[in-house]
């Protein structure tokens, strides 16, 4: 069985595995429109974290890791719980493109996805309101920043070719913000 991670699963995954592939999935736009009141956010302050937007001319970027043998079983049981359960994703299969050609075809992979049905499903906002909320917000896994951060990073360093223009501008939005937050009364006394 193959898993499609496209949000922390690239860096995080939490289950074992038995090889994973950089690659892309066809017809889906990754957004930050998914709220978190676990992993990176509160009940009092949801977190903002990814989910897949149905997009006929979009590839998304990820990573596709090979479970086998007693790896299934552990790996969906904990999956279930991690973006089920606590995310509120379904699961849907869909054509993994591997980033290393050498003649592969397509593999099937499993992706979990947050549709506008989820309660914690938090839709559109501009990119400077998202990267607002992800700044105040953090929950047991981590701050909201790191995943951004991360995420970012990943794209950068092992797709490099692709383009997310809404991750890059929320992270861009995010940098712009930040600044401010580390000004005090007495550091603007000292300048």
């Amino acid at each position: 069985v193959w898993i499609f991670g496209y949000g922390s699963l690239v860096w995080r995954p939490g289950f074992e595995f038995t090889s994973s592939k950089v690659g892309f999935i066809r017809g889906y736009s990754r957004r930050f429109w998914q709220g978190d009141t676990f992993h990176r956010g509160s009940e009092r302050m949801p977190g903002r974290v990814v989910t897949l937007l149905e997009d006929c001319g979009a590839c998304t970027w990820g990573v596709a890791y090979e479970v086998r043998g007693e790896q299934i079983a552990a790996s969906l049981q904990y999956l279930n719980m991690r973006e089920g359960v606590l995310g509120g994703y379904d699961t849907k299969l869909v054509k993994f493109h591997p980033q290393e050609k050498d003649g592969e075809e397509p593999i099937l992979a499993l992706v979990y996805i947050a549709t506008p049905q989820n309660p914690s499903y938090l839709g559109p906002a501009s990119e400077e309101d998202i990267a607002a909320q992800i700044i105040v917000s953090s929950g047991c896994a981590g701050h909201n920043i790191e995943y951004l951060l991360r995420l970012a990073d990943f794209m950068r360093y092992f797709c490099p070719q692709a383009e997310d223009k809404h991750l890059f501008s929320i992270e861009e939005a995010l940098i712009s913000i930040l600044p401010c937050l580390y000004y005090t009364e007495d550091s603007l006394e000292e300048t």
